[in-house]
């Protein structure tokens, strides 16, 4: 259970580790955006790393990189493709940002680091709570941008008629700023947490 939760707070991938900073500032413009590349690592860091687990004692040292980025890309080109065909609204939005899961830090990090190592019952644990933590990261992230930015989330309108959309808040700088008050609020959280006990 530890490892599942870790990835949801301790060892937040966006918030804590600042891992798979290009999706998560380029892509964060809406809610919905969020959700979609969410899910599509959810199922890239799952499936890659049920295999990396059944197959690390056959791989060799010296190709494990390589034969991880192979597993990584080939799920990434289901998903991938299955944007395309099913959502290709999300495929457009999400543009080059899906194909470039395949070098983002957090999948090919655990892939080397937890589920070469683990077993497969583990290596899945972890891997959901990484990829459920880096999703309700970017879903929180690109739900603050699209509300401020566009007085809405997931198209559903929130701010009053009076308000003045935030423009700025849909452009690369506002992604700087809602992250920094978010890590932000998270180290202000851990140390209250840490002076309580």
């Amino acid at each position: 259970m530890n490892n599942f939760l870790k990835g949801l707070w301790r060892e937040h991938p966006v918030f804590r580790q600042l891992l798979g900073m290009c999706p998560t500032l380029a892509v964060t413009t809406a809610a919905k955006n969020g959700l979609f590349m969410g899910l599509a690592v959810i199922f890239v860091l799952t499936f890659s790393s049920f295999i990396v687990s059944l197959i690390k004692h056959v791989v060799p040292n010296q190709v494990r990189i390589a034969v991880y980025t192979v597993i990584i890309a080939t799920f990434v080109t289901i998903v991938d493709i299955s944007f395309k065909a099913f959502v290709p609204d999300m495929g457009r939005a999400l543009g080059p940002y899906v194909p470039l899961i395949i070098v983002n830090c957090i999948i090919l990090g655990r892939c080397e680091a937890f589920a070469s190592k683990n077993s497969m019952k583990s290596s899945i644990i972890d891997a959901l709570g990484m990829s459920l933590g880096f999703s309700w990261g970017l879903f929180i992230l690109a739900s603050i941008r699209e509300l401020l930015g566009e007085g809405s989330i997931l198209g559903y309108r929130l701010m009053p008629g009076s308000w003045n959309n935030l423009i700025v808040m849909i452009l690369p700088a506002g992604a700087f700023i809602v992250l920094g008050l978010l890590v932000a609020g998270m180290n202000k959280i851990e140390q209250v947490k840490e002076k309580q006990t």
